[in-house]
């Protein structure tokens, strides 16, 4: 199995980052015989994958770091790298490659003390590997003194160090950084493309793969779990409920109020699976007695990983929020999709009756201010304002 094979519906993509990878190979090739770079080469010390949720971006900067790392004996014999079987490849794709440091962050920002930790590895030369890659995932999360700090590795990098960066849109990350980075593209996978890895990598039904692929309208990850986890299909259900229970105040506050909670749980419910593993291994390693006493100076410590446990729980309930304010924009876009009478497939084919009730009852021009609440909220989230008030903004809005 190659190591493109985890990219669905990419196949421009894919084809751009394998002659990168050749090239790459190449360079290094090069460069152990003593031998001047080969010329118009792909490859290039900094790269920006962009695209919509779901679309792969952190897929594909992991598959090409794996090709970088590509130690296969083939390509003696005209093999591309990304094999997916050797050593390089396989300690990539996993995460344990030493030369590999892949960063994501389930806090909401990414700042300047990580950010200088990155820079200073970037610094380093390969321990064993071919290259010394850094992939950032969530490159639009870093704060403005984190994106300076960042620009000057892009502006002078290592001769042997590749930054892969991902972000949703260019304008997630700073102008002076995207424009020192080759950037790509990802699209939404095609539903059918979707249903199918779920079918063959997942063992899931082919029915139920193509609903999960179509609810959410081509999202790989979401369509995994909706798939597979039958409290994530209560979750969708909940959402796709909420257009009509706002008819009047008292219906549309306590939607909003049960969508918060809802989306606290979630957070609750992460923190216990994680929060107290980490408070025990912390303990453990700053050398707490039997009877959990801490040791002088230790609270610091402790009190830095309360703060840190606390803005991931933050992140954790936004994200959930986020999750259903994307259930319920396309909720509204299937009403709009019935109302213009286009050809466009319904995700929410489930719930058809609700669409063509409210799709009857309304016209497309309210149905498209409906949209713009939906994204409203999810924009007063990204800038910090309370999640009920943000969410009952929006319910009232839904009302109109």
């Amino acid at each position: 199995m190659a190591v493109w094979d985890d990219l669905v519906g990419q196949a421009k993509v894919e084809e751009q980052l394998a002659a990168a990878a050749r090239d790459a190979d190449a360079l290094v090739t090069a460069h152990a015989a003593g031998q001047p770079d080969p010329e118009a080469s792909k490859m290039t010390h900094a790269w920006l994958f962009t695209g919509p949720p779901g679309s792969g971006r952190a897929t594909a900067a992991r598959a090409f770091a794996a090709a970088l790392q590509c130690v296969s004996p083939d390509r003696a014999l005209g093999g591309a790298p990304g094999c997916g079987f050797c050593d390089g490849c396989h300690t990539t794709l996993v995460g344990t490659h030493a030369d590999v440091e892949i960063v994501r962050t389930d806090l909401l920002s990414i700042g300047v003390k990580e950010t200088r930790d990155l820079v200073r590895r970037a610094q380093l030369s390969p321990a064993g590997g071919r290259w010394q890659v850094i992939v950032l995932e969530d490159a639009d999360r870093l704060t403005e003194g984190a994106g300076n700090v960042l620009l000057k590795a892009v502006e002078e990098p290592a001769p042997r160090t590749v930054w892969l960066l991902c972000a949703p849109s260019l304008e997630d990350v700073l102008p002076t950084i995207r424009s020192r980075c080759r950037h790509l593209t990802l699209r939404t996978p095609p539903v059918d493309a979707v249903a199918d890895v779920l079918v063959r990598r997942d063992g899931i039904e082919p029915e139920a793969a193509h609903a999960a692929a179509r609810a959410t309208q081509g999202h790989i990850d979401r369509a995994r779990r909706l798939a597979t986890d039958e409290r994530a299909r209560a979750r969708r259900a909940v959402v796709l409920k909420l257009p009509l229970r706002v008819g009047d105040v008292g219906g549309g506050l306590k939607a909003a109020q049960e969508l918060v909670d809802a989306a606290a749980e979630d957070a609750k419910q992460v923190a216990e699976e994680i929060d107290v593993k980490e408070t025990d291994e912390l303990k453990q390693a700053l050398g707490a007695s039997q009877g959990g006493r801490m040791p002088r100076g230790t609270a610091g410590a402790m009190k830095e990983l309360e703060d840190r446990q606390k803005r991931r729980r933050t992140r954790t309930q936004r994200d959930s929020l986020d999750l259903a304010l994307t259930d319920l924009t396309g909720f509204y876009r299937d009403v709009l999709a019935l109302q213009l009478r286009a050809r466009s497939p319904l995700a929410n084919t489930d719930v058809r009756d609700a669409l063509e009730r409210i799709a009857q009852e309304t016209t497309p021009e309210r149905t498209l201010r409906r949209i713009e609440a939906v994204l409203a909220c999810r924009e007063a989230l990204d800038r910090n304002v309370a999640p009920l008030l943000a969410v009952e903004a929006m319910t009232m809005a839904l009302r109109d």
